[in-house]
């Protein structure tokens, strides 16, 4: 029997979250599904080295452009005949929302596969809340949806109350990680990293380095948390700069570590005392479940669904999301006290292992999918 055809849209597909789990579901689904990927910007590609290199994963040129322009009845009409041919169609974040557009207008015409959407957080200009007339695009498009994913409580409740998603139709599926190399770089030194030994001790992070991540407020909390604080940021993108002339500022150039972006940062963090976030906007951060799963103690703002990742214990170094002295506070606390790193670091391990492991995650994602694909089963049932 043939594979099910799954059509994924893109705007881009360079590293970021929703890119990074889409390969490793496709990793993960081998030979089980049949993929072709459509992305917008074709310059912004960087994702696609991930994908296991035996796996048939198509990537046209053609109806590339169609994910950007004004939306129009002709655009509209194109991007639903891009759909025809596959089983089901998967749409990723605003830069697709046309795409979700065209569906919910022209499915039944022309009898398109269902469609998935998945939303996993808003871009820089939508970090301080949602554009009005964006809302009302959303809530609009996504009315005919089989379903839309989001991986946190936040999202969730967006979902339903600004989008209108019926309760059946959203399915909150959050991040899950493999642990074990996680879990290894973290053996014999929970909440200790290598760098306590030479003297001073290393706040890191896993990061874009773009605005809404807001990575200068990170340089200013660990400056103001005492003169031996380190910083690692493991990441790249357009801030670096900005970034770097704000260490100069505090005279902290020569405790500022830019590594650039790792694929595999578990050696990293594995050197890392400490795991900090200062974004504007975050859902369901990733690298926070890797830092966990690494045994490191958390100092980060009270975005998205980070207080209800992190250990009970953890949360009263989750502050708010504006108080930079705050998060200064919460770093310098912890950089002072190995006994409280090393208990901390050791409750988001166990939460880690219990609660966000990749085994859950692709379980839930088999059986959305197969439900969809009118309960088409492809391979057999994951572990959970």
């Amino acid at each position: 029997m043939a594979l099910p055809r799954i059509l994924h849209l893109f705007s881009t597909f360079d590293h970021g979250g929703s890119e990074a789990r889409m390969v490793r579901l496709v990793n993960h689904f081998a030979g089980e599904l049949s993929h072709t990927v459509v992305v917008g910007n074709r310059a912004a590609m960087r994702a696609r080295d991930a994908i296991a290199p035996d796996l048939a994963v198509t990537f046209p040129e053609h109806g590339a452009g169609l994910l950007s322009g004004r939306p129009g009845p002709l655009r509209f009409h194109r991007l639903a005949r891009l759909m025809r041919g596959h089983d089901l169609v998967l749409t990723y974040g605003w830069g697709a929302m046309d795409a979700v557009m065209a569906h919910r207008l022209l499915a039944r015409p022309l009898r398109l596969p269902p469609l998935i959407h998945h939303e996993d957080g808003f871009n820089e200009d939508e970090a301080a809340g949602q554009k009005p007339a964006r809302r009302r695009y959303r809530r609009l498009a996504m009315q005919r949806l089989a379903a839309l994913v989001v991986p946190s409580r936040t999202l969730e409740d967006i979902a339903l109350r600004d989008w209108h998603i019926p309760p059946a139709r959203l399915a909150r599926i959050g991040i899950g990680i493999n642990l074990v190399a996680f879990g290894q770089a973290g053996e014999g030194r929970i909440g200790a990293g290598q760098s306590e030994t030479a003297g001073g001790i290393t706040v890191g992070t896993v990061a874009g380095l773009r605005t809404v991540k807001n990575l200068p407020r990170l340089v200013r909390a660990a400056a103001g948390a005492g003169p031996d604080v380190r910083l690692t940021i493991i990441g790249e993108g357009p801030e670096r700069a900005v970034i770097e002339a704000e260490a100069a500022r505090l005279g902290m150039t020569d405790r500022l570590f830019l590594s650039g972006f790792m694929a595999e940062p578990a050696a990293a963090l594995a050197r890392c005392d400490i795991f900090a976030l200062s974004s504007d906007s975050e859902q369901f951060p990733t690298a926070l479940i890797e830092a966990m799963a690494a045994g490191l103690p958390v100092a980060s703002v009270d975005v998205g669904d980070i207080r209800h990742m992190v250990a009970e214990e953890n949360r009263r170094f989750v502050v708010a999301p504006h108080d930079e002295a705050a998060l200064a506070a919460a770093i310098a606390a912890l950089a002072a006290d190995g006994d409280l790193r090393r208990r901390l670091g050791a409750a988001n391990a166990a939460r880690a292992a219990a609660e966000f492991g990749e085994a859950r995650m692709f379980a839930k994602y088999r059986t959305l999918y197969s439900h969809v694909l009118n309960h088409r089963q492809f391979g057999p049932a994951a572990a959970g």
